[in-house]
C-alpha cells in the first residue's frame, strides 16, 4: 500500500479527532493505513486482536485498502460485524456478514469471524452473540455513520446512549431503510427490511480505538450535525465526540464546510 495520504484539513470537536481528505480514495487509505498501524501495534503487545466491522458501501474504499496492508498477522485476529437484518435469504448478497466475507475475510483469513445470524431466532441471536463479545475486551471498532446519524443500527427512535444491552432487536428508521436504497443495495424500499438485530451504542463505545469512515455529500448533514449539534441521540453520531480515541474521516463532499 502506498504512504498515508496528506489530509486537507484536521480538527478535534471535544475529544474526536476529525481529518479531511480531497478524495474518497484518499480519505478511505488514510483510515486503512491508522487502521492496519493500530492493529500492528496491538498485536506486538498482546496474543489477539478483537475489531468489529461495519458493512457498507461507505466502507468499501477502507476495506479495500485494509486488505492490501502487511504485517498483520490475520490468524490473530478475531473478527465481528455490527450489525445484520432480520429474514433475508441466508444467501442474499445484502446480509452484511456476506459483504464483509466478499471484501474483506476471504482476503485476509481471520483466525476467528463471529457472523451474526440473521435467520436465526432473534432473541437468542442477539444473547449468543453478546455472549461472543463479552469474552474479552473489543480493541477496536471501524464503523461509519448514516443519512440519518445513526451509528450501526441505531437510529434517532431506538439510540440510547445507557443501554443495559449489547445486542439488541431494532425496527429500522424509514430514512435509514431509504438510505440503504440510495447505496444500490435494494431495488426498492418494500425490498428493505424493517428489523435488524444491532450491537448497541455502549457496545460500540466500549472499544478501546475507533476509526469512523464516512464519505460522499448525502452524509454532510448528519456529519455536520454530529460536529456541531448536541450530543444527544437525536444524532447518534454526536456521542462519537465523548470516546477517549476516536478518529473520523471525511472526504470533501461529507465534509461540514464541503
Amino acid at each position: 500500500m502506498l504512504g498515508t495520504p496528506s489530509a486537507e484539513k484536521e480538527w478535534i470537536q471535544d475529544r474526536l479527532r476529525i481529518r479531511q481528505y480531497a478524495t474518497r480514495d484518499e480519505m478511505g487509505r488514510a483510515a486503512a493505513e491508522e487502521a492496519a498501524a493500530a492493529l500492528r501495534s496491538k498485536l506486538a503487545m498482546q496474543d489477539h486482536v478483537r475489531i468489529v466491522f461495519a458493512a457498507a458501501p461507505s466502507q468499501n474504499e477502507f476495506l479495500h485498502y485494509l486488505g492490501e496492508a502487511e504485517g498483520i498477522d490475520w490468524k490473530r485476529v478475531t473478527a465481528f460485524h455490527m450489525d445484520e437484518y432480520i429474514g433475508l435469504d441466508p444467501a442474499a448478497p445484502q446480509r452484511f456478514g456476506i459483504f464483509l466475507g466478499t471484501r474483506l475475510f476471504i482476503r485476509v483469513h481471520p483466525g476467528r469471524v463471529h457472523l451474526i445470524d440473521g435467520s436465526a431466532d432473534p432473541a437468542k441471536e442477539c444473547e449468543r452473540y453478546a455472549s461472543l463479545l463479552r469474552e474479552a475486551p473489543i480493541d477496536i471498532v471501524c464503523l461509519g455513520i448514516g443519512e440519518n446519524g445513526h451509528l450501526a443500527f441505531n437510529d434517532p427512535p431506538v439510540a440510547d446512549f445507557e443501554d443495559p444491552e449489547m445486542v439488541k432487536i431494532v425496527r429500522l428508521d424509514t430514512k435509514c431503510r431509504q438510505q440503504q436504497v440510495h447505496d444500490g443495495c435494494f431495488a426498492r424500499l418494500k425490498d428493505v427490511p424493517e428489523h435488524a438485530l444491532t450491537l448497541t451504542i455502549p457496545a460500540l463505545l466500549s472499544a478501546k480505538q475507533l476509526f469512523c469512515v464516512v464519505p460522499g455529500a448525502s452524509k454532510q448533514h448528519a456529519v455536520r450535525e454530529a460536529l456541531e449539534g448536541p450530543v444527544s441521540t437525536a444524532c447518534p453520531a454526536s456521542v462519537l465526540r465523548t470516546h477517549q480515541d476516536c478518529r473520523l474521516y471525511l472526504d470533501r463532499d461529507s465534509s461540514p464546510g464541503g
